[in-house]
C-alpha cells in the first residue's frame, strides 16, 4: 500500500489535498485509482487509513478514514555530520532517517570541500526516506553551520560521542538518554576542529573500530552502534 507524509491533521472523514509529486506518484508511477487506500502520517497523529477521494492529472483528494497506529516517540538521538559531496550527503540523510535519528545537523569542517547544503533536498530525501522505513516522524533538518557555531549552542546535557580514526578512544556502544554523534568528513577532522571539540565537556570521543571507514559508513556505523541492543 502506498504510504504518504502529509502536512495537514489526520483527522477521521477529513479531506486532504495532494501534493502535485503525491498525485503523479499515486496514479502516474503506482497506477493507484478513485477508492483505493493509501496510509497517511505526518508525525503528529500516528498513521491512518485513507483512501483516494479524487485523482486527475497533478490533483489528488485522499479521504482519512481510520487509525492505523498511534503516534510513537523516536529515539532521542541527533547526528551531527561534516557536510559531504551531494550523494555522500544525500546517502547519510537517507540512512540516518531510516536509523530512527531525531534531527540531522550538517556542519562545515577545517576538511569540508562541499560548498553548499541544498536543505529542501534533504528533507524531501528525509521525507521518502521515511515513508519507505515506515518511520511515523521525519527527523528535522537543520540549517548548516561552521562547526564551531553548532558546538558554542549544543545543549551541555546531551552527549556528543565524536567518532575518531587513529585515536586511542574507548569502543561506541550502546547509550541510554538524549546523545548526538559526530561524524567527520572525507580525511578526518584537522587540528583546529580537534582543538574546539576538545574543549567542550559534553564531547566523548570514541572509537568505531579498527579499520578507516568512509565518512557515510561512519555516521551509519555509529547509529547502529549506539543503538543496539533493543534497536527500535
Amino acid at each position: 500500500m502506498i504510504r504518504l507524509h502529509v502536512a495537514a491533521d489526520l483527522i477521521a472523514g477529513s479531506a486532504i489535498q495532494a501534493t502535485e509529486g503525491q498525485a503523479h506518484y499515486a496514479g502516474g508511477v503506482m497506477r493507484r485509482t478513485v477508492g483505493d487506500a493509501v496510509r497517511l502520517f505526518n508525525g503528529r497523529d500516528g498513521e491512518w487509513i485513507a483512501r483516494i477521494a479524487a485523482l486527475s492529472r497533478g490533483k489528488a483528494i485522499f479521504a482519512v478514514e481510520t487509525p492505523l497506529r498511534p503516534q510513537a516517540a523516536d529515539a532521542d538521538l541527533w547526528l551531527m555530520f561534516a557536510v559531504l559531496k551531494r550523494d555522500g550527503t544525500d546517502m547519510v540523510v537517507q540512512k540516518a532517517t531510516e536509523l530512527g535519528v531525531s534531527a540531522l545537523l550538517p556542519v562545515f569542517t577545517e576538511r569540508t570541500n562541499a560548498g553548499r547544503v541544498n536543505t529542501a533536498r534533504l528533507q524531501a530525501i528525509a521525507i521518502e526516506a521515511a515513508e519507505q522505513s515506515e518511520r511515523l516522524t521525519v527527523p528535522a533538518i537543520h540549517p548548516p553551520r561552521d562547526l564551531h557555531d553548532e558546538l558554542v549552542v549544543w545543549p551541555p546535557a546531551r552527549t556528543l560521542f565524536v567518532a575518531l580514526e587513529r585515536a586511542e578512544a574507548p569502543p561506541l556502544g550502546p547509550f541510554a538518554g538524549p546523545a548526538g554523534l559526530l561524524t567527520g568528513p572525507e580525511g578526518g577532522f584537522g587540528s583546529r576542529d580537534l582543538a574546539v571539540l576538545d574543549a567542550c565537556a559534553f564531547v566523548r570521543p570514541v572509537s568505531l573500530g579498527p579499520r578507516i571507514l568512509r565518512a557515510e559508513t561512519a555516521a551509519i556505523a555509529g547509529l547502529a552502534l549506539l543503538q543496539a541492543p533493543g534497536w527500535g
